[in-house]
């Protein structure tokens, strides 16, 4: 019988197609949304001047009011494999589900030929990450991750500073975020109305909304009994099995700028550190450092994430002012220092003087424009699945690293820790039974 839950292993069997629609100058994308409420929400309204034909999602509140908000005549389903059973419908595809199902969303939309705009992080884990790397690739559809903070002026003139050599080689970069949800205490849970402290997995029997699929919601994951600790909101994405904690979400805005500046890729090696790791739930404090090897026209690096109360040594000491979160750029002849919206060198006094390199890189469309724009021309986009899935990769490696408690020498090629193979088990996973990713 063909079931729905067949549907993902045979679209995914079907040999790639070609894209080749030619838009007139007017002509809108007709796009279906995947996951349409909260994060997804904001991601139709960034799309909204298409012509949204389809919304899904594993909640029929979501899904109503996304129709009623864009089309109301829209094809509604909670299933996206029911969808993909009217690809024809529709041109490309917005996937904004929670992380555990972005890569069975996402690969279906690829190898049907579909554009596809997905929420970050790219995928649930490193596995995944490379076979929607090498999908992308193979299918040529235009692709972007939503790190909308890539397309901001004030990374932009960072990168050209760090690229134009202001501060000289950078051997060793500092990122670091205040946010802390993860596995909590019970004081730290009270700063966050939508977290519930919580040390292990809930086991009473409570009764999902009548308008929840569970079912759907959970997807490849390890099925396990609804309860509100993991919806609704962000809370999921602190339990391993749904997500990655701060590092892999937060990652993605922070990390992005590093993984520009310096051309980054695949890391040499990865050493996690942070309180015991917990089976179920991501910690709230860690830190992570990578080592690269030299790059086009750039030394051997070392970068250090940092989340929660890890902070940078030059915090402590003084040397740079104690935001909240940021990004830290050290060369041989000054530092760098960056948030979202502002950026310094230091020290000051030397460079008050300095020549700025004139803007180089072109001023972005918007982030979603970039995507619409690129599904109509070709044109390529900042944030495509190839630099997205690298940088994904790593983010997921920090994790695997602290989990595994080893440094990792990392063999990007096999996608293999050498000298660990306790890490192999976080790498990919085995998925509920129905469920494959290709």
């Amino acid at each position: 019988m063909f079931t729905r839950r067949r549907f993902i292993g045979a679209a995914l069997a079907l040999p790639a197609l070609s894209y080749s629609r030619i838009y007139g100058a007017n002509d809108k994308l007709n796009i279906a949304g995947i996951g349409v409420g909260g994060r997804g929400g904001a991601n139709m309204n960034g799309v909204k001047g298409e012509n949204i034909v389809a919304v899904c999602d594993v909640d029929a509140n979501a899904m109503g009011k996304a129709a009623e908000a864009h089309n109301r005549q829209a094809r509604k389903t909670n299933d996206f494999r029911k969808l993909f059973d009217h690809a024809n419908e529709f041109d490309a595809v917005v996937v904004s589900t929670c992380e555990h199902t972005h890569a069975f969303a996402t690969l279906a939309a690829l190898k049907l030929g579909k554009h596809v705009y997905c929420e970050k992080p790219l995928t649930h884990n490193v596995y995944e990450a490379r076979v929607i790397r090498e999908a992308a690739a193979k299918t040529k559809v235009a692709t972007q991750m939503g790190t909308q903070i890539h397309a901001t002026d004030n990374y932009r003139r960072v990168v050209e500073l760090v690229q134009a050599g202001a501060v000289g080689g950078v051997t060793e970069c500092h990122v670091w975020v205040g946010r802390t949800w993860g596995r909590q205490s019970a004081e730290d849970a009270k700063k966050y109305k939508d977290i519930v402290h919580v040390e292990e997995r809930p086991t009473e029997d409570i009764v999902p909304p009548a308008t929840l699929d569970w079912d759907l919601w959970i997807g490849p994951a390890p099925m396990r009994k609804f309860n509100p600790v993991y919806v609704p909101g962000p809370k999921w994405y602190r339990w391993w099995d749904f997500g990655n904690g701060t590092m892999s979400d937060l990652g993605s805005h922070w990390n992005d700028l590093p993984f520009w500046a310096l051309k980054l890729k695949a890391p040499l090696t990865v050493e996690g550190s942070g309180p015991p790791p917990h089976a179920e739930i991501a910690p709230a404090t860690m830190s992570a450092t990578y080592t690269y090897g030299p790059r086009e026209n750039m030394p051997a690096l070392t970068l250090t994430w940092h989340q929660g109360q890890s902070k940078p040594p030059q915090i402590a000491d003084g040397t740079i002012p104690k935001w909240d979160s940021g990004v830290l750029f050290v060369g041989d002849k000054g530092m760098l220092l960056s948030d979202y919206g502002k950026h310094m060198l230091l020290p000051e006094t030397k460079y008050k003087d300095y020549k700025r390199p004139e803007p180089s890189i072109p001023k972005s469309l918007g982030h979603y424009a970039e995507w619409i724009h690129a599904c109509k021309t070709g044109s390529p986009t900042t944030c495509n699945f190839e630099y997205a899935g690298w940088l994904t990769e790593a983010n997921h490696l920090g994790n695997v690293a602290y989990r595994a408690g080893k440094k990792l020498e990392w063999d990007a090629a096999a996608m293999k820790a050498t000298n660990c193979p306790a890490a192999d088990q976080y790498l990919k996973r085995e998925y509920r039974k129905g469920w494959s990713l290709g």
